[in-house]
């Protein structure tokens, strides 16, 4: 797992030590550190009323140096920890179909799914090319896995993200209009002083959150054609 700034990771703490806290970044054999002041803003009386030991916490990714990860606690926003649990929890329950399958060689099967992905990801994609799954677990445990991702009832995840798009022209709002590409299942609504919040739903979290990010993607672009203030954090 390539991990970069920016990142969202569940992790959990291992220890304290003064004033850094230690902690292990799921699904890798990386570990991390979060200084006193990116645990929380302003003054920190007791920092074990935000961490302990154990404790599972979602964390931004500030720094990496070679082995070791740089994390801010205080940096994440409230929309990215609950995609985050909505992912980890896509993860517990694709890998507990594995596991009622697979037994004991659940564990050597996603070391080996993990190699190139995450184990959602590759089961979404088994369902339209079963042939990377039957080369991992065999033709047969395949065949059950595939007959329980299929009998899943599918939801619609719903996902949205907040920019700035501002235009100091006279004409500023049929500039911005103009800017803002129609995509389907994506939604794009004005908040409130220059702020624009984009909606999108899809079949997994995944292709939600690629569809906004295109769309962010063609925004921005058009911004700087047309002089238009753009942010998006």
């Amino acid at each position: 797992m390539d991990i970069e700034p920016g990142d969202i990771l569940i992790c959990t703490v291992d220890k304290i030590v003064g004033t850094v806290v230690f902690v292990d970044i799921g699904g890798t054999d990386k570990k991390g550190t979060i200084i006193l002041s990116e645990v929380a803003a302003g003054r920190i009386r007791n920092l074990r009323d935000y961490v302990v030991p154990k404790k599972i916490i979602i964390c931004k990714v500030l720094r990496v140096i070679n082995d070791h990860v740089e994390l801010s606690l205080r940096r994440v926003r409230e929309k990215e920890k609950k995609e985050a649990l909505e992912k980890s929890k896509a993860e517990k329950s694709f890998v507990s179909i594995l596991k009622s399958v697979l037994k004991e060689k659940t564990s050597e099967a996603i070391k080996k799914i993990e190699e190139n992905g995450t184990v959602p990801d590759f089961l979404e994609e088994a369902k339209n090319d079963s042939k990377d799954l039957k080369k991992i677990v065999g033709e047969e445990d395949a065949n059950k896995i595939l007959e329980i991702l299929n009998k899943q009832k599918e939801k619609t995840v719903f996902l949205k993200k907040e920019v700035k798009i501002i235009s100091k022209n006279p004409n500023g709002l049929s500039i911005i209009k103009g800017v803002i590409p129609e995509e389907k299942g994506v939604k794009v609504k004005y908040l409130a002083a220059g702020r624009y919040s984009i909606n999108s739903e899809g079949e997994n979290l995944k292709k939600a959150d690629q569809k906004i990010r295109e769309v962010i993607e063609k925004i921005e672009k058009a911004s700087k054609k047309k002089d238009i203030e753009f942010s998006y954090e």
